[in-house]
């Protein structure tokens, strides 16, 4: 349990119903006799975070996320296996955690730093700041049970954040948060990751955990499906959530990077391919150039209704642009067995240079959950240079002009 800020080796949790009190005091010298009912939450968790390193977890409701955050934090305790933690450390788990109704935000911010270790001096020396960042004017000497829910964030991200942590950890609760509030914590969040916090945060979001975290732990039913780049999570956990009636998942890592297939088979690609304005294979293009994006698709057996799609995505993982024949109104429908169909999105690379991933999905509908034939994230990646275009910086190439007056009285 060495080297690492946080280390999580074979850690689970159990919620067991005994058939008598006298079983249960049993069971806490080791004496185990009579059957008892086990509902494991979390089983076999193991994986560490280095120090200024940040790691996402991610996974369907239900599947244990905040229960290893309690475990972590240690406001619940494992059945089994070991945390360790190195320094100090600040969580925002569930929603007004520790707050007092009856007592003030000043009040209850004093009593939730305390209970953070805090001593009264540094308390009396942040609370300040911990007003002015949570900008809840005079309702932060109201009671607490005056506050809503955003309010609540405000005040408990405010006090967690107040002195940087050695280890930040984040639920959900930023998710309920005003978009303005949301920006200003996900900048502090990122200050401080700069400055070498230890960051381990819970989020469906997947653009707030491809910008932040240096890679992702993917929890599904209590148990870890995979640690690795977050976008290569999120396209798993993606294929995850699909209908997975006859569908199968897996990742393909031929090409130098991880690509996840999954799919119920009905259709499928045949080939995915790039091309430029004269129809030549490319992989670099330069910034606006014409490009066609061609998909051959074959039929193996009946297809109602069949529904193509494309992404692009940054390097992040971020979405660029993406749409589907659903949106366009070219759905095709009876299909048969032995068909061949062939796709060709023409456009033009008005982007900032980089590199660019596409993915493609057939389904049945706008959306993979309905009936999913086939998804491919990652199907290619392509580079764009800027060849002969004015400097400029950013994701998208959006070409303007600039006009510039000088005078007395302009």
């Amino acid at each position: 349990m060495n080297g690492g800020a946080l280390q999580i080796h074979r850690l689970g949790k159990a919620y067991r119903h005994w058939r008598s009190e006298w079983l249960r005091v049993a069971s806490w010298f080791g004496l185990k006799f009579g059957a008892t009912d086990e509902h494991w939450v979390l089983k076999d968790i193991s994986f560490s975070v280095a120090p200024g390193e940040s790691v996402g977890i991610v996974g369907q409701n239900g599947a244990g996320k905040s229960t290893l955050l309690k475990l972590i934090t240690g406001t619940s305790r494992p059945t089994e296996g070991v945390v360790g933690v190195q320094g100090r450390v600040a969580a925002i788990l569930e929603l007004g955690m520790g707050f007092n109704p009856d007592l003030t935000g000043r009040q209850n911010a004093f009593h939730a730093a305390g209970l953070m270790g805090y001593s009264e001096a540094q308390i009396a020396a942040v609370i300040p700041e911990i007003e002015s960042f949570a900008e809840i004017g005079e309702y932060f000497d109201e009671p607490a049970r005056t506050y809503s829910s955003g309010m609540q964030m405000r005040v408990a991200f405010s006090v967690a954040t107040a002195i940087r942590p050695d280890v930040l950890i984040v639920d959900e609760a930023l998710s309920v948060g005003d978009a303005y509030f949301v920006h200003k914590s996900f900048q502090r969040i990122r200050d401080f990751r700069e400055a070498g916090t230890t960051l381990l945060i819970v989020s469906h979001d997947a653009a707030a955990i491809q910008s932040m975290c240096d890679r992702a732990v993917l929890l599904d039913a209590g148990r870890m499906v995979l640690d690795g780049a977050p976008q290569e999570v999120f396209d798993y956990y993606n294929a995850m959530i699909a209908d997975k009636e006859n569908a199968s998942i897996r990742l393909d890592s031929s090409k130098g990077h991880v690509a996840t297939h999954s799919g119920s088979g009905e259709a499928t690609f045949e080939s995915i391919e790039l091309f430029d304005a004269n129809g030549r294979p490319v992989e670099y293009v330069e910034v606006g150039a014409d490009l066609v994006l061609q998909v051959r698709v074959a039929v193996r057996s009946e297809v109602p209704r069949l529904v193509f799609g494309y992404m692009l995505r940054d390097r992040l993982g971020q979405p660029i642009y993406g749409t589907n024949t659903d949106h366009t109104a070219q759905v095709m429908e009876q299909l048969r067995d032995g068909e061949h169909v062939v796709f060709r999105v023409r456009f033009k690379a008005d982007l900032g240079p980089g590199t660019y991933s596409v993915s493609v999905a057939l389904s049945s509908t706008e959306t993979h959950l309905v009936k999913n034939y086939e998804w491919r994230d990652m199907a290619l990646i392509f580079t764009v240079a800027n060849a002969d275009k004015p400097r400029f910086v950013g994701s998208a190439y959006l070409p303007a002009t600039i006009d510039v007056e000088r005078g007395n009285g302009v």
